[in-house]
């Protein structure tokens, strides 16, 4: 609670004020009499006890409207936060080479579930080095012989790593495969249109007639990229990665590609076409045509070292404007000084009432 016109307050001086000049003509006689002696034992009558009681009406609606004109209001702080940040795709590889065992802090576990902690920490930020990205607008995609959006993109980071945590190594046999191609096109895609809903609704914003809080853009994407995690080689002769990385180029999306695995893999390890790891050379071409990099994590701290680079070359700026909702809450105090001076004047007419 604050009030708008502090200085009003000034006018409560006249309180004791008044007080004082009612206690100077509280003994003026308005019928003189030579000897009272003898009314000293009439009894007092609560009409009498109670005589003063218009004036206090008076003195305390003088008080509240007083009060009121200074104009007590309670505000309400409200943060309007403005984002300029990444829109980004996280673009997962669960062929069934994914399964291959690889250390995540003195742990064993397969290549995939160390791809899934490693995000998660990228995403929320750890007790290390990476910070998080909450400002962020993320999306993940899984592939194998099949791009699919698992999860489109959302601020609200816990939906995606719910979706992220659920993400399995393929099953059928029918659904393995490695298509790079598809996924970057599927994921460049997904960014476009994002962008394009994010630039119409920013545009209604700016030109509605609300107030100057509607006016002001949520989220406005600063660049678009694309963060490729997979262990094999392209597989689906339809893919065409390249071709899909030259759409993201056109469409101004950057592209990281990571690949998973040791220099040397254990002894009888093929993909589908009897070549050993991920595609250095087609990777590394997939991000230097988009403007990115491409980096190998032979383990948990190289990878960690990679999102570590993204993280710092991918800023995100976030504005916030505060400002106080102010709501009035004179009318009560008014309300009762009228309500004071109306009985103060009823009184007057009726019970109090003097006759000359």
């Amino acid at each position: 609670m604050q009030l708008h016109s502090p200085w009003a307050l000034l006018l409560l001086f006249l309180v004791p004020v008044l007080y004082l000049l009612r206690r100077r003509r509280r003994f003026t006689a308005g019928v003189r009499f030579s000897d009272i002696r003898r009314f000293g034992d009439c009894p007092v009558s609560v009409r009498q006890r109670l005589q003063g009681l218009p004036f206090w009406l008076r003195l305390f609606c003088l008080v509240l409207l007083i009060v009121a004109l200074a104009r007590p209001r309670k505000g309400t702080a409200i943060e309007s936060v403005s984002t300029e940040g990444v829109a980004m795709e996280i673009v997962v590889d669960r062929s069934s080479s994914m399964s291959e065992k690889m250390l995540f802090d003195r742990q064993e576990l397969n290549r995939l579930e160390v791809v899934k902690k490693v995000a998660e920490e990228f995403v929320v930020g750890n007790t290390k080095d990476l910070k998080g990205r909450p400002g962020d607008l993320i999306g993940l995609i899984s592939f194998a012989r099949y791009a699919d959006t698992l999860c489109p993109l959302v601020h609200s980071h816990e939906v995606l790593l719910d979706f992220l945590r659920d993400t399995q190594i393929v099953q059928l046999r029918s659904e393995d495969g490695t298509a790079i191609g598809n996924a970057i096109g599927l994921a460049a895609a997904r960014l476009k249109k994002a962008e394009q809903q994010i630039q119409e609704n920013n545009a209604r914003l700016m030109h509605s007639g609300g107030d100057e809080s509607s006016e002001t853009p949520d989220f406005t994407i600063k660049s678009k990229i694309i963060i490729l995690l997979t262990d094999g080689r392209d597989t689906i002769e339809e893919s065409k990665p390249l071709e899909a990385a030259a759409l993201a180029r056109d469409w101004g999306i950057k592209i990281y590609t990571i690949g998973i695995g040791s220099e040397t893999l254990p002894r009888g390890f093929f993909d589908l076409r009897g070549q050993t790891g991920p595609d250095d050379r087609l990777l590394t071409g997939i991000a230097q045509m988009t403007g990115g990099f491409y980096g190998r994590a032979t383990d948990t701290e190289t990878l960690r070292e990679i999102y570590r680079r993204i993280d710092e070359l991918e800023k995100t700026e976030v504005k916030s404007i505060q400002y106080v909702d102010f709501a009035e809450q004179f009318s009560p105090w008014a309300l009762g000084g009228l309500l004071l001076l109306l009985l103060e004047m009823l009184s007057g007419c009726t019970i109090f009432r003097k006759i000359p």
